[in-house]
């Protein structure tokens, strides 16, 4: 017996994941009769993650949809914002460290794993704690047991972090979370800081800040302006309206 053919209409924002002779727009695919739309799917290259909408002849289906022959399949990306219960949270891999620390610089709680601890144990924390796990690595997404993640679609940090913040929405409060371990901040007095202090920041500055977790200090040093101009952008594009 024949095996099915179907034709799959792919969202041109998926086209990145697919080979080059694939991103037309309609492919033709045989499969083997059995195989979910899910796994079908995934076969071109593309995370579940990735996918928001799936239908069959004009009609919206599920990823264990079994295809029949001559069926029309339309995958559509992610909506943005995607809709969330609560306030996410992200678990980020070892090679996204710049993001995670912008991240966590509006107030985002952000995970990172560094040194790299492998795939199974980054799934498993995604799923203990979770977690929306960010990567860039399509197989490590492909893992069932992670309990949300999303591909980032940029090697560029300023990229990576509008892709984030545009797909998740996730509240912003800049300057409320460390960025070294995720802590979160409190105002201190000097004294209580002052052993990490050296002469010209002590003499110079009066206002800090302290990670309840780790103990790192922070007050606006020479790097602020550069910081100040990533949160004033984010803030802009994506945080609440001004009040008047």
């Amino acid at each position: 017996m024949e095996r099915p053919e179907i034709w799959l209409t792919i969202a041109p924002d998926l086209h990145v994941f697919l080979a080059s002779g694939r991103r037309s727009e309609r492919i033709a695919l045989r499969t083997d009769g059995a195989a979910t739309l899910g796994h079908v799917v995934e076969s071109l290259g593309i995370p579940l993650t990735e996918v928001g909408t799936l239908l069959a002849d004009g009609r919206q289906v599920a990823g264990s949809h079994i295809p029949a022959d001559g069926e029309l399949i339309s995958v559509r990306a992610v909506h943005r914002p995607q809709p969330s219960a609560g306030p996410p949270r992200f678990l980020l891999d070892v090679h996204l460290g710049t993001l995670a620390r912008r991240l966590r610089l509006l107030g985002v709680d952000a995970a990172y794993e560094n040194p790299d601890i492998g795939d199974a144990a980054l799934a498993a924390r995604s799923a203990a704690e979770q977690r929306v796990l960010l990567s860039r690595d399509r197989g490590l997404l492909r893992r069932r047991e992670i309990w949300a993640g999303a591909y980032v679609y940029s090697h560029r940090p300023a990229d990576q972090l509008r892709d984030v913040l545009s797909r998740f929405a996730p509240p912003l409060a800049p300057w409320s979370r460390c960025t070294t371990c995720n802590g979160t901040l409190r105002t201190v007095a000097k004294t209580s800081v002052q052993d990490q202090l050296r002469g010209g920041t002590e003499r110079s500055y009066d206002a800090f800040a302290q990670c309840a977790d780790c103990g790192q200090a922070y007050w606006r040093g020479a790097h602020h302006a550069s910081l100040d101009a990533i949160v004033a952008d984010a803030v802009r594009e994506f945080g609440p309206p001004a009040v008047a």
